[in-house]
């Protein structure tokens, strides 16, 4: 349980506030029920056959080594090798962290050919109501989108209701690589969108940001990872509050960064959910990630920015029209996210938020939160917009990190 202040009347007051909040979650959306999973996954079947398979009689490394022993391996294979392996463990190959990256995008190419072929099938199952049907089409669809031309997916896993990561860039030669961490309702079926809310999905943040990077520093070479590789929160619920979810992600985002090839820097843009994934994740990043950026947070899970452990910089910013203010920033017994993170004392560069249309439109090209990202990303400091009048949220920066060349 964390405190953020020493009367014993306002703690009270907090408690019954988190127990209030709880009360109206059960009441109106019940406790998620977790799905019994028969049998395994696509994915941990192709995982299993990985460990029991040779290439030309040579055994296969675990799996789940490091990231450095995996890249060593596929080093020392030909490329007619590592294509062959692709193919033949197209899920196993295209999450493995230390497997090339133009080899992941390969092998979870011909993993989402497959999973396209098995919902294809399914619209015409009978066995399935209408509804299945439907859905397996809008299934279908969605993977026949991930195969368009020029697309870079670097995780896919169609188990459940999915989880997909994808490049824009070349990550390989990136100068500055970014990483986008969405937050709830995050899945295969909401990764993209077409309509007004393009810019709230996964995919439509990091495009958003990858244009705006590009135009904010056009000789800078920036990638951007749109990344929904982890199982978010379904709506408003009791997961939403709590940070079960977001421990899971943690780990996963920090197994993604600690397998990044090159050693170019590394921001982390966290929006709503995402950022208690962030916080979560903080004290164990790699030391090439230099910023977290959250956006229409629900708190970062620490009572300050000093309490997150990390040596990256930590900015905040919030939409005057965004709803998460209206949140309890408190944590009672594992409820809650912690301290407001565009407080005064929770110790973040507070950032301006200004045009971001409420709580999904901080990608939105045109607002000062976008600027303000891809100033972020591309270490243009200098450029950044504080949420006041003066320059605080740029105080401490060295006059090179301000200019942007740090």
């Amino acid at each position: 349980m964390t405190s953020f202040d020493t009367s014993p009347q306002l703690n009270v007051w907090r408690a019954l506030l988190a127990l209030a909040v709880v009360f109206v979650m059960l009441a109106t959306t019940g406790w998620t029920a977790l799905r019994n999973q028969r049998g395994p996954t696509a994915l941990e079947a192709s995982v299993t056959a990985w460990e029991h398979g040779r290439i030309e009689g040579r055994r296969l490394p675990d799996a789940q080594a490091s990231p450095a022993r995996l890249a060593r391996f596929f080093a020392s294979l030909t490329a007619r090798q590592r294509t062959s392996l692709a193919h033949r463990y197209p899920l196993a190959v295209g999450n493995m962290n230390g497997a090339p990256i133009q080899l992941r995008y390969l092998a979870n190419r011909s993993a989402l050919e497959q999973a396209r072929s098995v919902e294809r099938a399914r619209t015409h199952d009978k066995r399935l109501s209408p509804a299945g049907q439907r859905e397996a089409g809008r299934r279908m669809r969605n993977y026949e989108s991930l195969l368009d031309p020029g697309r870079h997916i670097l995780a896919f896993d169609p188990a459940g209701s999915g989880r997909v990561a994808e490049v824009f860039g070349n990550l390989n030669r990136a100068d500055r690589v970014s990483v986008v961490v969405p937050g709830v309702d995050t899945e295969l079926l909401t990764f993209q969108r077409t309509d007004r809310k393009r810019y709230a999905a996964p995919a439509g943040m990091a495009k958003s940001l990858y244009a705006a990077e590009r135009a904010a520093a056009p000789g800078t070479g920036t990638a951007v990872i749109a990344w929904a590789d982890y199982t978010s929160p379904s709506g408003l619920g009791m997961e939403a509050a709590t940070a079960n979810r977001a421990a899971h992600g943690a780990v996963r985002l920090n197994a993604l960064l600690r397998a990044l090839p090159g050693k170019a820097p590394v921001s982390l843009f966290c929006h709503s959910y995402g950022s208690v994934v962030c916080g979560l994740a903080a004290d164990t990043l790699p030391g090439r990630v230099t910023d977290i950026a959250v956006a229409g947070s629900p708190g970062m899970r620490a009572e300050n920015a000093s309490r997150l452990d990390t040596s990256a910089r930590v900015w905040a910013m919030r939409d005057a029209d965004d709803w998460i203010q209206d949140v309890p920033y408190l944590e009672v017994g594992g409820l809650g996210h912690g301290a407001d993170p565009v407080s005064a004392d929770f110790g973040a560069r507070v950032l301006s938020a200004r045009d971001a249309r409420g709580h999904g439109g901080y990608f939105v090209p045109g607002t000062d939160s976008l600027r303000n990202f891809a100033g972020i990303g591309v270490g243009a400091y200098r450029t950044l917009a504080c949420a006041g009048e003066d320059d605080t949220c740029r105080a401490g920066l060295s006059a090179a990190m301000a200019a942007g060349r740090a």
